[in-house]
């Protein structure tokens, strides 16, 4: 839980792209706010309300008398009579396109008629996508470009009107963003189709409130943000240099390069990887209640212990940063697994909602230039990065093949951030039982196989070669 309350606020909220998918909503994009409103359907037509659309653009109230229903925003006055189709704002007569209704207090108007009845209160240009539900008030819409660079690797430069922060995730063959609160639109055709093997297509599709935009690839997709959040590149993973990846300063707050760091431990007198194994929270640190007696701590540890079981089983030495309820803080965890020079760091958290498994990979903030030999802290997963992507993918592939739901995800998530080797993020989620799967043994080792699978296919890759 807490994992996916980060995700939203790093690439805002980590919900998936269906989480809406069962209740209509209508998205507001204004230059004040932004923000979504449930719509309800009556006699076949959709409907929101008026004062909750309206209330979050400034001072509105509401008077309902009988059958008639008086709104005042700001200055300006409006009308309404229940079962009728027309009303009156600031004195003058306005049509609607199905009756005005009137639930517990709550004026309701359809929501067709929004292009014609809110410029009579706000006094600008309304626009309406009515088939994905996005109201744009005013010159708001950010547009996207696209250029393509042949590479290698190819690129895809997407260039932004304005900042934007989509929700990013990958799966096999595309790299999805999912625009929950930024108002972009089409960029003109639904989908733009590129001559590259690598990197093929491009389409956006908005449905419900949410605008997407997919790019499809032959191989597991990266994005990184720059331009103050106007520019997302994505590209397919360069191959990592073996001597880039930086050693931390013993007590700087940052990363040192300048030199190999040392070779990754390879277990006492034997040529086995070494897997450090985190999981979350722990002693004065609960997590997420994933029921009123189950605490995230509790899931997090004894699914740990399994992973660690089903890595040694595949031939990997395990190191765990927690083995009992020890509360470590974000920096001691990374600390520990740096200090473990391990091949791969596997960080392990669990959550009521949802279903199977949601993989993450780090999403690094956008910083200025390193100075010299140093680079920020929280930027150290960035030599590394390339393979935590290629280990997230190969995870959701083996999770998916064993019919796993699973879904790979970027996100600005400690400790993932702070670690120098390969590292991932797993949040468990309720299985086929819901959430009692949670708490489940057979439920966690079978995940944990198949996490353990998805490792072990790139194992060749996490070796630094001399």
């Amino acid at each position: 839980m807490v994992l996916l309350a980060l995700v939203l606020v790093a690439v805002v909220t980590l919900l998936s792209a269906a989480t809406a998918g069962d209740e209509k909503q209508l998205a507001v994009y204004s230059a004040v706010a932004t923000y979504t409103l449930p719509v309800v359907e009556r006699s076949g037509r959709d409907y929101v309300g008026l004062l909750e659309l309206l209330e979050p653009m400034g001072r509105v109230s509401s008077l309902p008398a009988g059958a008639r229903w008086r709104i005042r925003f700001e200055a300006i006055d409006g009308e309404f009579v229940a079962g009728k189709t027309r009303c009156k704002v600031r004195g003058r007569d306005c049509d609607l396109t199905a009756p005005f209704l009137i639930e517990n207090s709550r004026g309701l108007v359809p929501l067709d008629s929004l292009p014609s009845l809110l410029p009579r209160f706000l006094g600008t240009r309304v626009t309406f996508r009515a088939s994905a539900r996005r109201l744009f008030i005013g010159e708001v819409a950010i547009q996207p470009s696209f250029q393509l660079e042949a590479g290698p690797p190819p690129r895809l430069v997407l260039t932004f009107t304005a900042p934007v922060n989509p929700n990013i995730s990958t799966e096999p063959g595309r790299l999805r963003m999912v625009f929950r609160r930024d108002p972009v639109v089409s960029p003109g055709s639904a989908a733009i189709s590129f001559d590259n093997k690598v990197i093929s297509q491009a389409s956006f599709s908005e449905n419900n409130g949410v605008a997407e935009l997919d790019v499809a690839a032959t191989t597991p997709l990266m994005a990184t943000f720059s331009n103050n959040g106007k520019t997302i590149v994505v590209a397919a993973p360069p191959a990592p240099a073996a001597t880039s990846a930086p050693s931390r300063a013993a007590g700087s707050g940052t990363t040192y390069q300048g030199q190999a760091p040392p070779a990754p431990r390879q277990g006492a007198g034997s040529s086995r990887l070494v897997a450090i194994v985190d999981a979350a929270h722990g002693g004065e640190e609960r997590g997420a209640a994933l029921t009123d007696t189950l605490p995230e701590k509790d899931v997090t540890l004894g699914f740990a212990r399994l992973l660690r079981h089903e890595l040694e089983l595949r031939g990997f030495a395990v190191q765990m940063l927690r083995d009992g309820d020890t509360t470590l803080s974000l920096d001691q965890r990374a600390g520990a697994a740096n200090n473990a020079h391990g091949n791969i760091y596997i960080c392990l958290h669990a959550s009521s909602q949802g279903e199977g498994a949601h993989i993450f990979t780090a999403l690094l903030p956008v910083e200025g230039e390193s100075k010299g030999i140093f680079h920020a802290w929280n930027k150290a997963q960035a030599p590394a990065l390339p393979l935590s992507t290629a280990a997230a993918a190969a995870i959701v592939s083996a999770m998916q093949k064993k019919q796993f739901p699973a879904r790979g995800f970027s996100a600005s998530l400690r400790p993932l951030n702070n670690v120098l080797m390969p590292a991932v993020a797993v949040e468990l989620q309720p299985g086929p039982n819901g959430i009692a799967d949670l708490s489940s043994a057979s439920y966690q080792q079978q995940t944990a196989a198949a996490i353990a699978d998805g490792i072990v296919s790139v194992r060749d890759r996490l070796v630094v070669q001399p």
